[in-house]
C-alpha cells in the first residue's frame, strides 16, 4: 500500500502542477488570441480552460481516495462522464469558431505572446502527459484501476493540448508569414479528430 500511496500523491501533484500550467498558458493564449484575431490561438485557450476543469475533476477523485480510500467504481465513472462532456464542448466550440472564421475570412496577425505560449506548452504539455500515463500504469498495478483509467484519461487531454500547441504554431506561422489565412482556422480544427476519439473512450468507460 505504500506504493499505492506514493502513486496517489504523485498524482495528485501532477494535477496541481497542470492546473496551474493550464490556467497561465490558457489566459495567456486567450487574450493573445483575441487581440491577433487568431481562431488557433482562441481555441489552443479554450483547450488550455478545458484541461484545467479536466483536471479538477481528477484532482477531487485523488483527493478524495487520498483521504479516505474511497475505491469507488461508480464515482469514477461519473467522473470519466465529466471528462466526456469536457471534450465533446471543446469540439463544439472549435468546430463553431473555425466554421465563422473561414466564413468571415478572417486573417490573423502577428503575435509574439500567443506564440510563446505555444512553445512553452509544447515542452510543458507532453512531459506532464508522460509523467501521468507512468502513474497510471502504476496505479493499474494495484486495485486502484478506475481511477487508474481516469488519470490515463486526463492524460489523453493533457497530450491533446500539447497538439494542439504544434498545430497552432503551424497555422499561425502559416498564416502570417505565408499568406495562408485559412491556415489558422484549418489547423484547430485538427484538435476535433482527437477529441471526439478521447470524449468517446471516456464515456464508454464503465465500472466493472
Amino acid at each position: 500500500m505504500v506504493d499505492v500511496a506514493k502513486s496517489l500523491r504523485t498524482a495528485v501533484v501532477l494535477e496541481y502542477v497542470t492546473i496551474t500550467a493550464s490556467a497561465i498558458e490558457g489566459c495567456l493564449a486567450l487574450v493573445s488570441g483575441i487581440l491577433a484575431g487568431s481562431v488557433a490561438l482562441v481555441a489552443f485557450g479554450a483547450d488550455s480552460v478545458i484541461e484545467m476543469l479536466s483536471a479538477f475533476v481528477v484532482l477531487g477523485r485523488l483527493n478524495a481516495m487520498v483521504r479516505s480510500d474511497d475505491a469507488d467504481p461508480g464515482k469514477d465513472h461519473r467522473s470519466h462522464r465529466a471528462l466526456a462532456i469536457l471534450f465533446f464542448a471543446l469540439v463544439t466550440y472549435v468546430i463553431i469558431i473555425a466554421a465563422l472564421a473561414l466564413l468571415r475570412r478572417t486573417h490573423p496577425s502577428e503575435n509574439v505572446l500567443g506564440l510563446s505560449v505555444c512553445v512553452a506548452s509544447l515542452v510543458t504539455m507532453p512531459a506532464l502527459a508522460l509523467s501521468k500515463r507512468a502513474t497510471s500504469v502504476r496505479l493499474n498495478e494495484s486495485r486502484f484501476t478506475h481511477v487508474a483509467r481516469l488519470v490515463e484519461a486526463d492524460a489523453s487531454e493533457t497530450a491533446l493540448c500539447g497538439l494542439l500547441s504544434v498545430s497552432t504554431l503551424v497555422g499561425v506561422i502559416l498564416a502570417k508569414w505565408v499568406g495562408w489565412w485559412w491556415a489558422d482556422p484549418v489547423a484547430s480544427l485538427i484538435v476535433v479528430y482527437f477529441a471526439t476519439r478521447e470524449g468517446r473512450e471516456a464515456w464508454a468507460c464503465r465500472p466493472d
